[in-house]
């Protein structure tokens, strides 16, 4: 028998805000967190506008000085946001949930950026003895969900999905299927990220995915003609997914209920996006069948919408095909990386928190910065400005280099 999954907690630490009140309060007033880089003035940078985690405080999250010494800040960002998830949740391993029922499936789509720019350093600066014996479990993408695992006691299924912008949604989707199918019974899901560095930004430039734009309000355009690339972004979201009768037995507070899960493949390019957008549009269509989507829904969708002249092009097609054109346009749409910026790894756990704050809040963010209607991008964006709309269907699109599609649907719980 399938069990259904809800969500019982949510963790935050993002540009907009260090916590979910403070992110969700930022969206609907449509506060960006993009400005001008921060730490590196003595490097020269082909774009200087970024969107930055700030007054991160990791010892109100749970860390301690042994642990800020030690991780690098990807790990860092998911230890602090898995902490308020677990709080939020109440859970807690060997109490209300049995150890080797508690999972994790956290992902990142870098790793330790931050530790491997200094441990590179020393490498050329000082030679190999140099390098710390802490390189390798600090760098590695799946150490983030290690360490939640070992903090929070969490003995069941631990598997870190790494899929470039799509980590977060997938890494959702997949506890998800895990519990729904009896291979847990509760899950700490999400993405982190922490690869605002030099080299990575010079990489994301070179290869003409970043924005070069000069301004601010100019950075993150998403579906608007002006778009040019997207704005890099850190942080980390953490969702806790619980089967629904265990929730309801230990009296859980219970946010949304997950209800479809799509993951396809472009096969295509191991950067762009299928310009037709169909293999999207089937991981759409997936989430949204498994929800049994019908024309009575209102729907919101949480865009992947990065800001890129192809990825806004390309997302628009997918959701005209996966809804049909009428269904499309009556459907409301925003990208949120409007404000946060691109949070690679993490984009789509924080995307999928806005989705169910969206849903209990009856109240959609919008898509700001948006100026000059594009033809190819034809739909209600949600411009400018949040809101009140009864959603009773919210899905989160993420899209990812290597051709990776995501598509995770949410709707309030029916007790019924």
């Amino acid at each position: 028998m399938e069990r259904r999954v809800v969500i019982t907690g949510m963790g935050a630490i993002t540009p907009v805000g260090n916590n979910v009140t403070e992110f969700w309060d930022s969206l609907v007033n449509g506060k960006s967190g993009i400005d001008f880089i921060k730490g590196f003035d003595d490097v020269e940078l082909p774009v200087r506008l970024v969107a930055q985690v700030k007054n991160f405080d990791p010892q109100s999250n749970g860390l301690d000085r042994s642990d800020v010494r030690k991780w690098d800040l990807f790990c860092q960002y998911a230890m602090a946001a898995a902490y308020q998830a677990m709080n939020d949740s109440g859970l807690v391993s060997g109490e209300n949930v049995e150890a080797h029922r508690l999972g994790v499936y956290i992902g990142s789509g870098i790793g330790g950026m931050d530790v491997f720019v200094k441990e590179a350093t020393k490498l050329i600066n000082e030679g190999a003895k140099r390098i710390s014996p802490l390189f390798v479990p600090t760098l590695i993408a799946n150490i983030a969900s290690g360490n939640v695992a070992i903090k929070h006691k969490a003995e069941g299924p631990c598997l870190p999905v790494v899929t470039a912008c799509a980590t977060g949604t997938h890494a959702v989707g997949e506890a998800f299927l895990a519990i729904k199918h009896g291979m847990a019974d509760a899950i700490i899901a999400g993405g982190t990220e922490a690869a605002v560095q030099p080299i990575a930004i010079g990489g994301f430039a070179n290869s003409k995915a970043l924005t070069n734009a000069q301004t601010v309000e100019e950075a993150c355009t998403p579906f608007d003609a002006r778009r040019s690339g997207f704005t890099m972004a850190e942080g980390a979201g953490v969702l806790i997914l619980e089967e629904y009768e265990h929730a309801l037995q230990r009296g859980a507070t219970i946010y949304a209920e997950v209800v479809g899960y799509g993951n396809t493949c472009d096969a295509h390019h191991y950067t762009a996006p299928r310009p037709d957008g169909i293999p999207a549009s089937r991981a759409i269509k997936q989430a949204l069948d498994q929800a049994a989507y019908c024309l009575n829904d209102v729907l919101y969708i949480n865009a992947h919408g990065t800001s890129t002249p192809l990825n806004d092009k390309t997302e628009t097609n997918a959701i005209k095909l996966a809804l049909g054109e009428e269904q499309a346009k009556q459907a409301y749409i925003s990208s949120t990386k409007s404000m946060t910026g691109h949070m690679l790894g993490a984009a789509g756990a924080v995307e999928l928190i806005a989705c169910v704050k969206t849903l209990n809040d009856n109240t959609i963010a919008p898509t700001i910065n948006y100026q000059v209607a594009d033809p190819d991008c034809d739909l209600n964006y949600v411009p400018n400005n949040a809101i009140q709309v009864p959603v009773t269907l919210a899905i989160s699109n993420s899209l990812g280099f290597g051709g990776h599609n995501a598509c995770v649907a949410l709707r309030k719980v029916d007790h019924e």
